[in-house]
């Protein structure tokens, strides 16, 4: 495209010369710039994708080891006010634990327990349960839950049958 652009040569002659436009480099972006920015972006979703599934792991044990707490809680509670020994029952093998009276609960996929309590309350190889006494004491142990690398502990007070959690 040229545009017209008026030259004066002497006074009072004038003529029209057409110029050429300036040239523009040609829109879009080079193949190389794409492929930049696809191996950037999928360098991004990878690690948000990481980071997503460490999170929801996370969750997941967070929400299991609260639970597993409030069923500690409440098996105390029912020995107290019941004025009856009461236990809390873990099936580790098949990644379950119970309440006294209550539907057994059973964990994420992923998610395994593990119970250490007194030889006395052991029901097998891999289940046992942790005793409360009427005087809210306990036989005392440990439940660990752990996913990817990760482990929540929740303690049983043998004496006191305070219940703590604690993550590693």
């Amino acid at each position: 495209m040229t545009v017209p652009t008026t030259i004066v040569v002497k006074p009072g002659t004038c003529f029209t010369a057409r110029l050429p436009a300036p040239t523009r480099p040609a829109g879009g972006f080079s193949l190389m710039e794409v492929m930049l920015v696809m191996v950037l972006a999928a360098m991004l979703f990878a690690a948000v994708g990481v980071s997503v599934s460490r999170s929801v792991s996370g969750a997941e044990i967070r929400n299991a080891a609260r639970e597993v707490v409030a069923g500690l809680r409440q098996t105390r509670t029912l020995a107290i006010v019941h004025r009856s020994e009461q236990v809390f029952h873990v099936d580790a093998r098949n990644r379950v634990w119970t309440v006294p009276g209550r539907d057994s609960v059973t964990l994420p996929d992923g998610l395994e327990i593990t119970l250490d309590t007194a030889r006395s309350e052991l029901t097998g190889e891999e289940a046992g349960g942790i005793r409360f006494y009427p005087d809210g004491a306990s036989t005392g142990g440990t439940v660990t839950l752990h996913i990817d690398g990760r482990a929540w502990e929740i303690t049983v007070a043998w004496l006191t049958g305070e219940i703590s959690i604690n993550r590693d």
